[in-house]
């Protein structure tokens, strides 16, 4: 039953209400897009908004192992992709491509990141560190030092990722048991298994 005043809700008009109601979602996701800007903001305060960035060229200078570096990349461009293309900076291996392996690790501000999966634009202003700069003229770093002695490698291929990686742990202090130093290198895959000597090669820096 229902009140005298009040009429039944029929299936259709309902059906309308809610086409209506999702029409004008779908209205208002549209007018959201529209305003979004896809690109990196300026970071200065600029009132005309954040800089958008195309799918064309954009400059940029990467500080690269103490150097500034120009170049022009287009913003999708990986700064794995800038380093070996680009720059020349073939140490820095490209391996699995998805963050999966630690192959192409370098330190940017002094923190381990996967260069495949970090944009070129986004570290503009930041310093960055490849297996490269590691060395000082023709002397190397403890760290490649400790890898040779210990012979912490077969292949090679991911012994720069490796090294980086084992520099910014030594840093980061987490080399209190070899248990620790395994789980902090855990993101760093040798398919060859030398991981024994990988963690002996970081004891033997960290003592």
């Amino acid at each position: 039953m229902y009140d005298s005043g009040q009429e039944p809700v029929r299936d259709n008009e309902n059906r309308l209400s809610r086409r209506r109601v999702l029409g004008s979602g779908a209205l208002l996701g549209a007018a959201t897009a529209v305003g979004t800007t896809v690109g990196v903001g300026s970071g200065h305060g600029d009132p005309a908004g954040p800089e958008v960035l195309g799918a064309g060229g954009v400059d940029i200078t990467l500080r690269v192992n103490g150097r500034d570096r120009a170049l022009r990349v287009e913003p999708r461009v990986t700064l794995l992709d800038a380093l070996r293309e680009r720059l020349d900076l073939t140490g820095t291996k490209k391996g699995c491509d998805q963050g999966a392996c630690g192959a192409c690790t370098v330190l940017v501000d002094g923190e381990r990141v996967n260069a495949c999966l970090t944009l070129a634009i986004m570290v503009r202003d930041k310093e960055i560190t490849t297996i490269e700069g590691l060395a000082r003229g023709d002397r190397l770093s403890p760290v490649q030092e400790a890898f040779l002695d210990r012979d912490a490698f077969q292949c090679g291929y991911c012994t720069p990722g490796q090294i980086v990686s084992a520099t910014a742990l030594i840093a980061e202090g987490h080399t209190r048991s070899a248990e620790e130093i395994r789980e902090w290198m855990s993101g760093n895959i040798c398919r060859c298994a030398a991981y024994p000597n990988i963690v002996a090669a970081i004891e033997d820096v960290a003592r």
